[in-house]
């Protein structure tokens, strides 16, 4: 009896499945379809910034030399210490140059009392030539006489001049104002002229950080500019934030001033350069900084939300609610993140609904209902992102 209904048995099992199948790939009667939270894609434009690993360093640095040779009789100045234009930071001995400044004095004196001597002389002979009481060369002589004098007095003019500039060069003082560095020469040193290094000066406000900028990212961001997608700052004049060792942010911001042409066969990289205001002496020369450039804008940019992105065998894809109701998934090509958003190059267009929530429950073509967003904002807590997947 049992063999007789163990074919009947295994007949109603096979049916019970075969019902089971069907209502789990149809949703079955009296199950209503998933209920998902919805994203309407909407053109936007996002704000850009460009990262980069720099240096500060000086806006000048000049170095102090002295312009004539002696004996440093004293040094002004502290090193490491702020200095002013102008400052006196060394005093070469100046007896040697006061004695030249007196002998050209006197030979000023000189100079003056025989021009003085000829041009009398010269004026005594005109009424006396005119008269035919002396000759030719007498006159001539006289005349020549005045403008010698008056060129032998010019002359030791000029080398009073020199004299008292010598004697002036006799205190090095600062070129620029800025931070002194360490002095090379000390007190008792003989200086040889401009051919010895006394110190250096640097000027830290403004303060400039030198970087490079990758010669493939420069490409990329040209292919983008020029394609539409990426708009730069006018004459390249970004916005310039610094962030410091210690993760901190520089207060101040400052301007690109400089980008080179050339690209360094060594490092592959564009040198650039950017200028911020420096009055506290906060930033000092040599700090390695992050340069962050901000400035440029992604017009008309579509974004979806990170967690909407699913990874499957043939990339990456989100699932659109079409206008049948249901799930319908799209391949697309994402580009950079923008927050919580993957930047959409291809795949979605302006308008479509990308689903955001219950994409477990989901499959092709599946009817889905699209969730009250009020309802959601009012009763149910927020749903948490999902872990960003790695940019490929």
């Amino acid at each position: 009896m049992f063999r007789s209904l163990l074919p009947l048995l295994l007949a109603l099992v096979v049916a019970a499945c075969g019902q089971s199948n069907g209502s789990e790939k149809k949703g079955g009667p009296g199950m209503p379809p998933p209920e998902v939270s919805v994203e309407t894609v909407t053109p936007r434009t996002l704000a850009l910034a460009f990262e980069y690993v720099g240096q500060t360093a000086g806006s000048r640095e000049v170095e102090v030399r002295a312009r004539v040779s002696g004996i440093i009789l004293k040094r002004n100045f502290t090193e490491g210490a702020p200095v002013k234009e102008g400052q006196s930071l060394y005093t070469i001995d100046p007896a040697p140059f006061e004695a030249v400044a007196a002998r050209a004095e006197a030979d000023v004196v000189a100079a003056q009392a025989r021009y003085e001597q000829a041009k009398r002389n010269a004026a005594r002979l005109v009424p006396l030539y005119a008269e035919k009481a002396v000759s030719q060369k007498e006159h001539d002589d006289a005349v020549s006489g005045e403008e010698i004098g008056a060129a032998d007095l010019k002359a030791a003019r000029a080398r009073l001049t020199e004299a008292k500039l010598n004697l002036a060069y006799t205190k090095v003082e600062a070129p620029v104002s800025g931070v002194a560095s360490r002095s090379i020469r000390s007190e008792g040193s003989l200086v040889e002229g401009p051919q010895t290094l006394l110190t250096t000066v640097i000027q830290v406000d403004p303060i400039w950080v030198n970087f490079g900028i990758p010669d493939n990212e420069q490409a990329a961001l040209t292919t983008e500019v020029q394609a539409g997608r990426v708009a730069v700052p006018k004459n390249g004049q970004f916005d310039v934030a610094l962030k410091r060792a210690d993760g901190s942010m520089y207060e101040r911001t400052g301007k690109l001033n400089f980008s080179d042409v050339r690209v360094s066969t060594a490092t592959g990289t564009r040198e650039a350069r950017a200028e911020l205001p420096n009055s506290k002496g906060e930033l000092r020369p040599g700090e390695f900084v992050r340069v962050i450039l901000r400035g440029a804008t992604r017009p008309n940019a579509l974004t979806v939300p990170q967690r909407a992105v699913l990874e499957g065998p043939q990339g990456k894809f989100v699932y659109i609610v079409d206008e049948n109701g249901t799930a319908q998934p799209r391949p697309i090509e994402v580009g950079d993140w923008a927050g919580d958003a993957w930047v959409i190059n291809k795949g979605v267009q302006p308008g479509d609904r990308v689903i955001t929530e219950g994409l477990m429950r989901l499959g092709p073509g599946a009817p889905v209902r699209i969730a009250d967003a009020n309802a959601n904002a009012a009763g149910k807590p927020p749903a948490q992102p999902q872990k960003p997947q790695p940019k490929k």
